[in-house]
This record gives C-alpha cells, structure tokens and sequence, in this order.
C-alpha cells in the first residue's frame, strides 16, 4: 500500500465520523426545532414577510423563510413535507386532506386574516363599478367591450391569476360558478404581476387581493341591488363586500414549538396589527 492510498483511507476515515457527528447533532438536514418554512399563497406574502421579520427581531434563534408560488403549490409542499406552513387564500380540498393523512402529515387550519377579491382597472377607465353579473360575463367573453358597461369603446383585456392561484380559485366559486372563462384570458403568476399588467394597459381590468391596492391602478365597486360596495376593512368583514374570504395558513396537527410559538404571534394583538397595518382584515 503506498504513501498515498493511507493518506485517503485516513481521510475518508476521517469524513466518515465527521459526517456521523454532525448528523447526530443536527447540524445537517432540516432543524425543526428552530426553523421554519412557509411557502405558498402571494396574497398572504407580504403579510408573513412583515410577520416574520418582527417576530425574529425578537426571536433571534428562530429562523423563518418564506416564498409564494401560489396557494395550490404551498399546500402541495405541505403534503411532501417541504414546508412547515402552507399559505392559503383558499380553503383546503378535501382531496388535499386525504393526500396529506396519507403522506403522515394531518393538517392543522389558521385562519390569520381576511381579504376581498379587488377588481382593479387602469386609472383612465371611467368605469367605477360592476355587478358580480357583469363580472362573470367579462370573464367568460360575454361582454367584450368596456362601452357595453358605460367605459369606454375599447376591447376589455382580462387578466388573471393561474391555476395554482388560491385567488382564482375563490374567484371561480364567487362569480363564474359553471360558466367557463374566455379563451384569450391573459393569466399570471403572481398577484403583483396582476397589477403591473393593469397598471400599464388601458383595456385591462384584473383581481387582486384588497391588500395589493396601490395607486398605480383603480380599484372599482361591486355593484349589489344599486349600492356600490368597495372592498373596505368593515365591508369584507361582515361580508358586505360579495367576494370576500378567510386567510388560512395548514400545519401540521402536532407542529413543532417554533411553528406553535409563531401561529400564536400571528393571531396576538401584535400580530393582529401588522395583519391591520398592511391593508388586510383582522381576525
């Protein structure tokens, strides 16, 4: 055996308990215990982003990383195990439950804040208010034109989410129903592409979470039996405001301490006001 081949041995010797001592201290692979992974709804984004932040400011030891892809891939990530908390701006299927009792993992529900489904128009556009019937016919290709509903003679431009969107979801059940959407639907990953879309095309109108309201865009009343509802903090939480929803985050039944420990921030007055802060509904 020469110099060299011992010299190996020794090493992969070496790295072997190495590798053996850092797995049973817990340095490698997921630490439970301290950190934490959510992923899922760009409505609830920005609002467990703030949430997070303040709560490390005043839990060094916790780390929190937090991520969108939509409701329909963080309940996804829940169910394989990826994440410990799935953000939601839908409920869970039932199909999704069974999926995740399956895989060892029964979820656990939170609702943390409400929201209402905003239709935003670009700023030009006279148009200040819509039925859910005029909605459902913009969406399905029905009415084509913004002059069929008193705007002005331009082409509508529909813009939507995609089909992990928690936000589509509800937007299907509230005002589409059965009736399908119109084929030359422009859809989008993201609620800020929504309203970037809308912010830069005349012809556009879009839905976005209440929370997502900037002045780059303008937000438009529904219409109910003659009164114009916009989607206001008192009007979405006595559901005044017609699409109006609960904000959920999925854990696990048994989550670990920090998971426990960070739901309860969230739904403490602290949290509550960050919830109020940032333009979404308290519980």
């Amino acid at each position: 055996m020469n110099k060299n081949t011992k010299l190996q041995i020794k090493l992969a010797v070496f790295l072997s308990v190495l590798l053996i001592a850092l797995v049973g201290s817990g340095c490698l692979g997921q630490n439970s215990d301290n950190q934490i992974v959510a992923t899922g709804s760009t409505t609830v984004l920005p609002l467990m982003q703030d949430l997070s932040e303040k709560y490390m400011e005043n839990h060094n030891d916790v780390i929190i990383s937090v991520s969108g892809g939509g409701s329909g891939v963080g309940i996804a990530e829940f169910i394989d195990g990826t994440n410990d908390i799935a953000m939601s701006s839908r409920k869970i299927k039932d199909s999704e439950v069974e999926a995740a009792i399956a895989k060892n993992r029964p979820s656990a529900e939170h609702t943390i804040a409400y929201d209402g489904i905003t239709i935003i128009v670009h700023p030009s556009n006279n148009v200040s208010s819509l039925t859910m019937e005029q909605l459902q016919k913009i969406y399905s290709g029905e009415i084509k034109n913004w002059k069929d509903v008193g705007g002005p003679d331009k082409e509508i431009a529909v813009i939507a989410r995609d089909s992990a969107s928690g936000t589509q979801e509800f937007f299907t059940e509230a005002v589409m129903g059965s009736v399908p959407y119109r084929n030359d639907m422009i859809t989008q990953s993201a609620t800020g592409a929504v309203t970037n879309e809308v912010a830069q095309n005349e012809k556009a109108i879009g839905i976005i979470g209440a929370a997502y309201q900037v002045n780059s865009v303008k937000t438009i009343a529904i219409n109910v039996n003659g009164t114009n509802i916009m989607p206001t903090e008192q009007n979405i939480l006595s559901g005044t405001y017609p699409i109006s929803r609960a904000l959920y985050l999925y854990t696990d039944k048994t989550p670990t301490t920090a998971v426990s420990e960070f739901i309860a921030y969230i739904l403490s007055p602290s949290g509550q006001k960050v919830v109020k802060d940032l333009g979404y509904a308290p519980v």
